[in-house]
């Protein structure tokens, strides 16, 4: 791996230096999100290069297996970005699920105020709403009027379906 990191030439040396851990932790939601645009426009080069290199060599070879080890420089830069883009994607995840959680805390916040106004000092407080009727009961599955109820129900549309299937 070293001596293919050294093999890179500078620019993109360069850019994989970007993803160390230090920088990566340095880097804002938008920063992260432009160094991941580069890295994966990167790791597509070398992936569509060795592709198309190792395409247009396997009628000299003969096969794919045998006409691989001649492009092995692109395959392995395809790899250095690769991982390179995971790191980046790890990051970016990250940062965004924490600029989620702060917009929400925030929606939160100014929501909150609005709806339950504080109470003023000398108003009496109203009285907490009683409901007029009890609240329905969710029928259970053990109600044995319900089970009798779903089973003619699927009865029917069973023999629905078997009048259009005789037809």
């Amino acid at each position: 791996m070293k001596a293919l990191l050294n093999s890179l030439n500078e620019p993109e040396l360069a850019l994989v230096r970007e993803t160390e851990t230090a920088v990566l932790s340095d880097l804002t939601e938008d920063g992260l999100a432009d160094l991941h645009t580069r890295i994966r426009r990167a790791r597509n080069k070398y992936s569509k290069l060795y592709r198309r290199t190792a395409s247009t060599r396997v009628e000299e070879f003969g096969g794919r297996g045998k006409a691989r080890p001649k492009n092995q420089r692109d395959a392995q830069k395809a790899e250095v970005f690769e991982d390179a883009l995971a790191r980046v994607s790890w990051y970016l995840a990250r940062a965004a699920r924490r600029s989620a959680a702060e917009l929400k805390a925030e929606r939160l916040a100014a929501a909150g105020p609005a709806r339950t106004p504080p109470p003023q000092p000398g108003t009496p407080q109203p009285e907490a709403m009683t409901p007029q009727t009890t609240p329905r009961r969710r029928p259970t599955t053990a109600d044995p009027a319900l089970n009798r109820r779903h089973a003619a129900t699927r009865a029917k549309g069973a023999r629905r379906q078997a009048r259009r299937d005789s037809r």
